[in-house]
Order: structure tokens, then sequence, then C-alpha cells
């Protein structure tokens, strides 16, 4: 987690006062094994620089041995060379000059993927879908970085404010490229990119950040939604990585009493300790809350979603969070350079910690599993419910994860959905508002006809817990006695493509409407698309319809 900048100088002074960061229990000994280990990697660098066969990249190198290092302690402990800080700026503030498209490679294009709303990109008429092929006469698909490799338009696009960049693009339907000029400008990456009333009582803030903006944002939009008429408000924290700790501790502060507990962090150095609480006096400590967590919300998200679980103010439905409840505080190096590094473990009201027991192993969605009871620690909410520790924060209601079937999966990761939605863009002038829209059947017969030479194939999980077993049956020598079974397996579970594009047609509709309603109304459209077949919202709405069982919850009966 990113400390503020307050909090990062009561670090500073604390490393000073300890004595350049090796501190008292530090021995004679362990000073002179860091020196004789720098000393031999120092001679070791010289020496590769010297004799190896090829040219040595100096900054590579250094870069590479170093996040290797930094690897063998946890994930969030991270260096940031010189040409990285502008990255690092953009991470922590949420703000960067440039224009405002999210561009990104596919089969060696560079491809406007997002164009943000209200961004110099937007105002310049480029488009999602869009294959920018050169900036300011670059061209990106023959020119290289200095280390060869692809170059980065984004690097390329961020300059200084009011000066124009002029962007070649290849656009669907268009013969030849089209020449635009886009004047940069701040950019402003929102914390709260969608809030608004999904029902006549029920608003809905959509939160995936925590940069220096999140708590400013979440009052305006909860203040705007008090105006429409809201009554009961969810709170989306689903795929949100987390970001400075100031943050989580206003924004948890925006439902709970002035005074109250919110996070203590506590580390190696004693005197960075400390209990953060509630500063201002709250918005509102009656509305009905419902927050949205599923297993990529981490970090501050986690602060905020448990606050609101141990002082019983609100539900939370989904999933299992990150379960990451460690705190990270920047250290200024030399030569403009910077370390993340991790100082502490932070616990919420209850007492207890949400760090995954073990960080370095995780399932493949990034969640941490199921954890023993046998390692897990029971504590209480404000009103006796049990809650533990372990690994994340467990939602009230659990709402279980969508598994993509594997035609959907390999229709986005080949692109073909987002190709479809471009093609559609192109074809239709206008589209209806992104909640009622929806593809007709005989447009989704054209997408299905448009797939037909298009390369997608894939292997389902039953293909391949079949081939696993015809492995093992030969290793073991019972091939021959099942074979003819295995035979008769595969024939009847061999994947037809035209009969899962109907099997699974519901589903790829949703993902067809959603991508397509984002090429018409940019982020908000995607959102909106989205409520009608969002499993976790659809559980927060039903909950609100029944607020004796939303007490009941709360009441831990």
């Amino acid at each position: 987690m990113r400390f503020s900048k307050r909090l990062t100088l009561l670090a500073s002074s604390a490393l000073v006062a300890g004595g350049i960061g090796f501190f008292s229990f530090k021995t004679d000994d362990r000073f002179f094994e860091i020196a004789r280990n720098l000393d031999i990697y120092a001679t070791l660098f010289k020496e590769l620089n010297l004799y190896y066969v090829d040219e040595v990249n100096p900054n590579r190198m250094v870069k590479t041995s170093i996040d290797a290092m930094l690897k063998a302690l946890d994930p969030y402990t991270n260096f940031f060379a010189e040409d990285e800080i502008e990255d690092y700026m953009t991470m922590t503030t949420g703000r960067y000059n440039g224009i405002g498209a999210l561009i990104g490679q596919r089969q060696g294009k560079s491809i406007v993927l997002m164009v943000y709303e209200g961004t110099p990109a937007e105002k310049s008429g480029l488009q999602i879908g869009d294959e920018v092929l050169k900036v300011d006469g670059v061209d990106l698909k023959t020119r290289k970085d200095r280390d060869g490799g692809p170059l980065d338009p984004g690097k390329l696009l961020k300059g200084q404010n009011n000066t124009a960049v002029k962007l070649t693009v290849s656009r669907y339907g268009q013969k030849a490229p089209l020449e635009l000029s886009v004047i940069r400008d701040v950019v402003k990456m929102t914390n709260v990119p969608y809030y608004g009333m999904v029902s006549d009582e029920v608003g809905y803030i959509d939160l995936k950040d925590f940069t220096a903006t999140a708590s400013r944002e979440v009052r305006t939009a909860y203040q705007e939604l008090k105006g429409k008429g809201m009554k009961k408000l969810i709170l989306d924290v689903r795929e949100n990585p987390g970001g400075l700790l100031n943050m989580a501790i206003d924004i948890s502060n925006i439902f709970i009493p002035k005074d109250s507990e919110v996070v203590t962090t506590k580390g190696k150095v004693t005197e960075w300790n400390k209990t953060y609480t509630a500063m201002n006096p709250p918005l509102d400590l009656d509305i009905p809350i419902v927050v949205l967590t599923n297993s990529h919300s981490a970090s501050a998200a986690e602060i905020v979603s448990g606050v609101i679980q141990d002082y019983d103010r609100g539900v939370l439905i989904g999933q299992r969070t990150y379960g990451k409840g460690l705190v990270q505080t920047t250290r200024e190096l030399s030569f403009n350079t910077k370390l993340k590094i991790t100082t502490a473990k932070y616990y919420i009201p209850s007492g207890r910690c949400i760090q995954a027991i073990d960080y370095s192993h995780r399932n493949a969605d990034g969640s941490v599993g199921k954890i023993p009871d046998s390692l897990k620690t029971a504590f209480k909410t404000k009103a006796g419910r049990v809650v533990y520790d372990g690994g994340g924060v467990l939602p009230d209601i659990v709402v279980e994860a969508q598994t993509p079937s594997p035609v959907a999966l390999s229709l986005t990761n080949k692109g073909l959905i987002f190709d479809y939605a471009v093609k559609y863009r192109h074809e239709h002038a206008s589209i209806k508002p992104a909640r009622e829209f929806r593809l007709t059947d005989a447009e989704y017969t054209e997408f299905a006809k448009w797939l037909g030479d298009k390369e997608y194939d894939y292997t389902t999980q039953v293909e391949k817990d079949l081939g696993t077993l015809e492995a093992s049956a030969k290793k073991e020598k019972y091939f021959d006695q099942i074979q003819d079974q295995l035979k008769s397996l595969k024939t009847k579970m061999s994947h037809s493509k035209d009969a899962d594009l109907n099997t699974f047609k519901p589903e790829l509709k949703t993902l067809l409407e959603q991508e397509i309603a984002g090429h018409y109304y940019l982020q908000k459209g995607i959102k909106e698309a989205s409520f009608a077949t969002d499993p976790e919202m659809k559980a927060a709405l039903d909950l609100f319809k029944d607020m004796n069982r939303y007490g009941t919850i709360l009441k831990g009966k």
C-alpha cells in the first residue's frame, strides 16, 4: 500500500534516527557481510562488462538483478529506475500529461483499446479500434526502442501540456490513413469511473482505485446520488488493487463515526507503528450499504471492506478478497530512483490481519483459495459476529465467481469480441442507451457467421482431463484395456465450435453487448451494459428488497 506524503515523511525521519537504516540490533558482522557481498557484486559486474562476448547494457543488467533480488522477498517490494519515475507518479497520483487513451499491442499492431471520457483523445475524434501507425511521424512498426524492442506508443504520446502530437491512424472501413492532431493536457485517471442510480432507491458507486483524489470523488458521488433520492448504497470495490492508506481511512470515515479506529500498522520499526482513526464527521451513519468484493479487491479496498464489516456497517457480497495486508513505504534512492518497500502489516478494527498466510502461492485467478481452519483465528465484529483472519476478507454472502466457457475465453483472448465490436460500431451510427441495448438473435447469427473463417480453436477442460487420463493409462499399462472406452469418450466430448456458439449463446451475447456498448459510451457504457447480468449486483438488489434479512445478517443471526 502506498503512503501519503505525510506518512512517507514520518517513515523517513524514523529511518534517519535509526542510523542509515541498519538500526541498533545490527552487528559488526552484518556490516561486514553486506560490504563483502556488495564488493563481490561490483567485481562481478566489472568482469562481465570487460569480457562478456556481447555488449552489456548496464541499466538493464542492474535493473534485472535488483528485480530478481526483491522477488525473493515479497511481490510488493519494487525498485523504480529513473526512466520509470513518471509511471510511478501516475500510479500514485492518477495524473499524467498526455492524451487519455489506452493503447495495447495486438498481433504486432498498436490498437486503441479505450478512449477516456473528456480527454484530448476523445475530443480529437480518436476511436476505440483505431490502429496507431505513426506518432509525430515515427513509424511504430519499424522504429525500435534503445534496447531493440518495440516502441511504447504511450511514452511518445506523453509530453508537455498544450503541445500538439500528430497521430496517423488506420480506421476500420477507411481506405486511407487519418491524420489527427491532439493537444496534450493533464489527464486524470478517475478513481470512480462510474456512479448512478440503479433503481429508484439504490445508488451505485464503482470505486476502482485509491489515488490522491479517491475520497473526494466518493464523497461527490455520494452527495449527488443522495440528491437524486438514494436511500440505499452499493459500493463496488471489485477489481480494485488498492492505493494510498490515507484514502482508505478517509473513505471509511464517510460511513463510521469520527475517532473510530480504522487501521493499525505494525512492523519491525516500532517507532512507525500507529493506529489511524477517522478524523472527520461522517456523511452518513445510517444508510444501508452493500459492498461488492472479489478476489482482485486488494489492500486499501480490503481495509474499506473490512472496516464496513467489522463495524457491522454494511453487508459484503461477492468473493473472498485478495489478501494483501502489507504496508509499503516509498524510499528515495540515488540518481532519482525509488524503492517501494514493505515495512509493516496492517490490522483492521476487529484485530485481524487480512494478509494471506502464503502470498507466494495463489490460485490461477489470484485468489488465496481455501484456508485450513487450523490456520485461522477467530475475531469478532462490533456486534459480536465471528470473522476470521488468514487470507482476505470473506463476504457475508458468497457469490461463486463465474467461470468463463472455453469458447468465450478463446474469442476474448484472440480479440474477436473486440474486433466484431469495431465492425458493429462502423456499421451502426448509434445504439440504444447501454442499459437497454441488446443484440437481436439475427445479429448474433451474423456474428456466428462472421466467425466462420476466424481462427479461435481451444481445448476444453474435459478434453484436457481425457488427455491426462490417457497418458496415465499408458504409463501404468492400463491403456490397452480402456482404449476403446477412451476413444468413445473423446468422440462424444470433442467440442464443436458451432455447437458451443449455440450452447454458450447467452454468455457470448452478454460479452458482445458490453464490448459494443463500450465502443459507443466508453467506460460508463461497459458498466451500465453489465447491470442486467451481473450476479453480485443482482444479489445486492435482492438483499435490499428484503431488509429483514439485511438486518439479520448484521446481527449475526
